[in-house]
């Protein structure tokens, strides 16, 4: 199992938290749950962190069962419209910059 993250590095603009939490719920979660393939997708906004620590308002990830199953998704018809609507959103209600981490998934329960 592979997890991609998008990671939003910076800040939400002054007063926009709100409607960019709406914004990404109801324009791009719906696109993400499109993605072909992935077993999950996970949106995590930022409520508190360590001081001094970078500002992260927005963590996507969505795992996929292998890296051939990603690279589909990531040539979806899908994905080109979220990446659309996400430069909408950035526009609109972020400053900052994103990048991507995929990473390999081990889990340990309890």
């Amino acid at each position: 199992m592979i997890t991609r993250f998008a990671l939003f590095e910076g800040a939400v603009k002054p007063g926009q938290t709100a409607a960019f939490r709406v914004a990404v719920k109801e324009r791009l979660v719906p696109l993400w749950r499109q993605f072909p393939g992935n077993t999950d997708v996970r949106v995590m906004f930022s409520d508190d962190r360590d001081e001094g620590a970078p500002e992260f308002p927005l963590i996507l990830a969505i795992s996929y069962p292998d890296e051939d199953t990603m690279t589909a998704a990531l040539d979806s018809p899908a994905r080109f419209q979220s990446k659309e609507v996400t430069g909408d959103i950035v526009a609109r209600f972020f400053d900052g910059r994103i990048h991507h981490h995929v990473t390999e998934r081990h889990e340990y329960l309890p």
